[in-house]
């Protein structure tokens, strides 16, 4: 009784977090406007542990030897390049941001990886795609960003083909002393002086740490991705709670 308790206080919660947040459009925006930076400061503010967090996410999916993959807010390609080593048969990178596709394009034509990436530009909350089209999707460092919440883990949802995986790698919250507190002080004070420095762009660096305070706690993001049809959801907090990897199962009747 009372883990149910529990399942709905955070279902109840979580649909209070899936109303709109930032319009597509600002969101395109901003990061159209730090493409030409973007990698650099992903590295330099995690101290590389962004390729890590990637790689652990990547070794969550390899058992279920997805053929398929879509990579949604794929940005410049990195968890899209990174999940070739499930040696795939296609995977497609989705953005809502044209600048950061055209910079993933180099890259992957640069690494020969034409033939299995493809890229395409599209929302989360209309994902361009049919009714079960693909055996795993995967969104890193992207679902803060989604306009609505609830209907671009739904679309994510329905995309997937039975028995499909939902890789999800996000930033959260560490929980204990002193390392929650040592986090909040880099995330809202030197992510912001550093990624202006860096990029020239304050507000896109002052967004970064508001969407992570704001965004919902693992309980929570588990109760909605179970309130869109997903049957098993397991969270796995990589170095000390700072991200969060969800891996989620679809597994109808």
């Amino acid at each position: 009784m009372e883990l149910q308790n529990q399942e709905a206080q955070s279902l109840t919660l979580a649909n209070q977090n899936t109303g709109r947040t930032f319009p597509a459009q600002y969101v395109r925006s901003m990061f159209d406007s730090i493409a030409h930076r973007y990698d650099f400061l992903n590295h330099t503010l995690s101290g590389g542990m962004d390729i890590l967090w990637r790689k652990d996410a990547i070794a969550l999916l390899a058992p279920y030897n997805p053929n398929h993959i879509l990579d949604i807010a794929t940005g410049t390609g990195d968890f899209a390049i990174a999940a070739t080593s499930l040696h795939p048969s296609s995977i497609i990178g989705m953005d809502i941001s044209r600048k950061m596709l055209e910079l993933a394009q180099k890259k992957i034509a640069k690494k020969n990886l034409s033939k299995v990436i493809s890229l395409t530009y599209g929302t989360a909350e209309h994902i361009p795609y049919p009714d079960s089209s693909f055996d795993a999707v995967t969104v890193g460092f992207g679902i803060r960003n989604f306009e609505n919440l609830l209907q671009g883990l739904s679309e994510i949802y329905r995309v997937l083909r039975k028995n499909g995986v939902a890789a999800i790698l996000e930033f959260s919250h560490p929980r204990h002393f002193p390392f929650k507190q040592f986090y909040k002080f880099y995330s809202t004070t030197i992510i912001p002086i550093l990624g202006d420095w860096i990029s020239g762009n304050s507000e896109a660096y002052t967004y970064l740490p508001n969407t992570i305070a704001a965004f919902p706690s693992c309980e929570t993001i588990s109760a909605l991705l179970r309130s869109v049809g997903f049957t098993s959801v397991h969270c796995y907090p990589k170095t000390f709670g700072i991200v969060t990897i969800y891996i989620a199962e679809k597994k109808e009747l």
